[in-house]
């Protein structure tokens, strides 16, 4: 797979040393020549360059990449970038990195973002599972689809310790996908018996009645689930066209 990156940062040099892990082609792009730090990932290739410019997008030969990463320090050029590769090479598959979470409402398919990724929600999300038992957490949300990863820690209160799986009436579009006790993961079947502490993980299609799951998951007065995990999280009606700009960044744009 050829992936180009557009952003050199430390994020972008990360991402690209992965990707080398795992024999995937790489690109580095960066307008900033104090960003051609080439000897930290030697083997990616390198372009001192613009991407948000269609000449420097032609140069990386674009079109001929299946994924584009747009990872760096601005929303607005994270942006733009997604929005030619799309639409004027035509990549399969783009990648946004979104800085400020205010921002998180442009980053969908009119702005030719297939998966966007916010750090700061996917943090808070990773804080709320770490201390919150009984509260259903949205750990990830998938872009095209709208269905969402869902987490909660069954607290000893709850009307589902001890019952088995296959009792348990589930609501429509949500499927229990894993339960982890302790250290071990576990694929639920019909047949097992829920525990307390039992951290379960449940996807939900886009249609399903997330606070009717954590009635069933906790008891009546539970908490309603908390949308601020992965690719979604809570819509911000703006001005179109409008972007937030994010807080000072370390990284330099591309």
């Amino acid at each position: 797979m050829r992936v180009v990156i557009a952003g050199a940062g430390s994020v972008g040099r990360s991402i690209a040393r992965e990707l080398l892990s795992h024999d995937h082609e790489v690109l580095l792009v960066d307008k900033q020549p104090g960003a051609m730090r080439v000897a930290q990932v030697a083997e990616a290739d390198w372009l001192l360059a613009d991407a948000c410019e269609l000449s420097s997008l032609g140069e990386a030969r674009v079109d001929e990449c299946d994924v584009i990463v747009a990872a760096t320090g601005d929303d607005k050029v994270n942006l733009v970038v997604s929005l030619l590769a799309k639409t004027e090479f035509g990549v399969p598959r783009t990648v946004a990195r979104v800085n400020n979470p205010k921002n998180e409402w442009m980053f969908d398919e009119s702005w030719g973002v297939d998966v966007a990724v916010s750090t700061p929600r996917i943090m808070t999300a990773m804080v709320e599972e770490a201390v919150a038992v009984g509260d259903l957490v949205r750990i990830f949300t998938f872009h095209q689809s709208g269905a969402g990863i869902l987490e909660v820690t069954l607290p000893r209160t709850s009307p589902l310790v001890g019952r088995r799986v296959g009792d348990v009436s589930w609501p429509e579009d949500t499927v229990l996908a894993a339960i982890v006790r302790g250290v071990l993961p576990i694929a639920p079947s019909s047949d097992d018996t829920l525990e307390a502490g039992d951290e379960l993980l449940l996807v939900a299609g886009n249609q399903a009645d997330e606070n009717a799951l954590a009635r069933l998951l906790v008891a009546a007065g539970a908490t309603p689930v908390t949308t601020s995990g992965g690719t979604g999280g809570e819509s911000v009606d703006r001005p179109a066209g409008e972007v937030v700009d994010p807080a000072p960044q370390e990284e330099p744009s591309a």
